[in-house]
């Protein structure tokens, strides 16, 4: 009854101000089901897939043919609603600095697929297996986004017959979509796929405000997944050691390893399972064991590891779980590893290097306590202090212009301004000097 009225309403305005193409009529609905108008926007909105998704009408084409004196080619009582789809809007922000904007390069960029969603969801989740996942983009790998133009990547949506359905396409979706060389979104979008309350559907626009109260600090991963992650990790090194070896003309039976991951540390065993394609890990000291069966490593063409996991931790007889892990980058001791969207430093070490580990000197972090840096990249547009003025906490220090915006930087504490590192009109990296502080008592002195 609500989408209904507010149908009947949009078509109304649109009558009354005699607007004849695609447009978008935008409410607000409160916890009562009462409806508000909130503005119309003569052109289709970011959205729109969705509505095509669950339709089966392209709007874009139906807009033209209108453009071009064509009728409608249906009738109200001919649209009708089929399954549920869902968008996710794919940015080149960070989530991690309160989603300011990011610049660069993709450096390595590929879209996920129907065929490859449905593929690993096939065994585990059917129902959403039949579903369709559509992308709307208009970048490709080394293309560049810059800081003089809205940093939405893509439009990733997916379709399914339930709600549940085109949620788990999303997963399955965003696990699969490979963006590198910039910071992008879609750790924060993993997560809200599996956020209790996303799923529950009970969700307002306050929902990031009041979940996410102190800003969003990163996926953090079951005890269940920290075991999976570690076994992937395990497994990879596993396979990397067994190409290593069969070079040389040898055999890899069993593969003692110590894995450090997401604060724990796991000493394993790693075996050859069942089939060339299959590896067991487990854990003696922690009591768990993952059975992997690999359809892709990601040592190749392909960085992503995708393997259906059998799990110690589930029920007997359960069914086997999709795994997809990004291979961001792999290193002498480990790797860099994006599970559910967010990147992880993954240790890999063998039993004697772990005991000899705590021996290694720590390297010292940079201090940058003393220093404003620009939160993002952009043009520095100006600078309200000179060298040796006296601040107070939260005034206002200079001003950073950013994919249209401009942002004001504030002093963070009581300070007096020492060394000016750049000047109004430069370009800021991000994380990049723009002025240096000096103690009140060490300017004094």
């Amino acid at each position: 009854e609500v989408r209904k009225a507010m149908g009947e309403q949009a078509v109304a305005l649109a009558k009354q101000v005699g607007y004849h193409s695609a447009g978008t009529v935008e409410f607000l609905v409160d916890k009562h089901r009462q409806h508000y108008f909130l503005e119309m926007n003569t052109r289709l909105q970011v959205e729109h897939p969705v509505t095509e998704l669950i339709s089966g009408v392209d709007l874009v084409e139906q807009m033209i043919r209108v453009a071009n004196g064509e009728p409608l080619s249906m009738r109200q009582e001919d649209v009708t609603i089929n399954g549920w789809a869902l968008e996710s809007r794919v940015y080149a922000e960070d989530p991690l600095r309160g989603f300011l904007p990011s610049t660069g390069r993709l450096m390595r960029y590929s879209e996920p697929t129907t065929d490859a969603v449905r593929s690993a969801l096939a065994e585990s989740d059917p129902e959403a297996a039949t579903g369709i996942v559509r992308v709307d983009s208009g970048v490709r790998e080394w293309a560049e986004i810059s800081m003089h133009y809205d940093p939405m990547i893509s439009k990733l949506v997916t379709h399914g017959p339930t709600r549940a359905a085109s949620i788990a396409l999303m997963r399955a979706a965003l696990d699969r979509y490979v963006i590198d060389g910039l910071a992008h979104n879609v750790n924060f979008l993993r997560e809200m796929m599996d956020h209790p309350r996303f799923l529950s559907g009970k969700i307002d626009t306050k929902l990031i405000e009041v979940e996410f109260k102190d800003g969003y600090t990163g996926y953090a991963p079951s005890e269940a997944q920290a075991r999976d992650l570690a076994a992937v990790a395990g497994a990879i090194q596993w396979k990397s050691t067994a190409i290593a070896m069969g070079v040389r003309g040898a055999a890899l039976t069993k593969v003692p390893l110590v894995l450090q991951v997401v604060g724990g540390t796991h000493e394993v065993t790693v075996a050859p399972g069942a089939s060339p394609e299959s590896v067991t890990v487990s854990s003696a000291v922690g009591g768990w064991e993952r059975t992997l069966d690999v359809r892709s490593w990601g040592l190749g063409a392909t960085s992503i590891f995708e393997a259906l996991v059998s799990s110690s931790d589930s029920v007997p007889g359960a069914t086997r779980e999709p795994v997809a892990v990004q291979v961001i980058d792999r290193k002498l001791l480990g790797a860099k590893l994006q599970y559910c969207g967010s990147k992880f430093d993954v240790t890999v070490l063998t039993p004697a290097q772990a005991a000899l580990a705590h021996y290694m000197p720590e390297k010292a972090s940079d201090n940058m306590a003393n220093c404003l840096v620009s939160p993002m990249p952009g043009i520095l547009l100006s600078l309200a202090v000179k060298e040796g003025e006296k601040v107070v906490m939260g005034q206002e220090l200079a001003v950073v212009e950013a994919m249209k915006m401009q942002n004001i930087l504030r002093a963070p504490c009581d300070a007096v301004v020492g060394a000016l590192a750049k000047s109004p009109g430069d370009t800021l990296a991000v994380d990049e000097v723009i002025l240096e502080f000096e103690m009140e008592e060490a300017a004094a002195a």
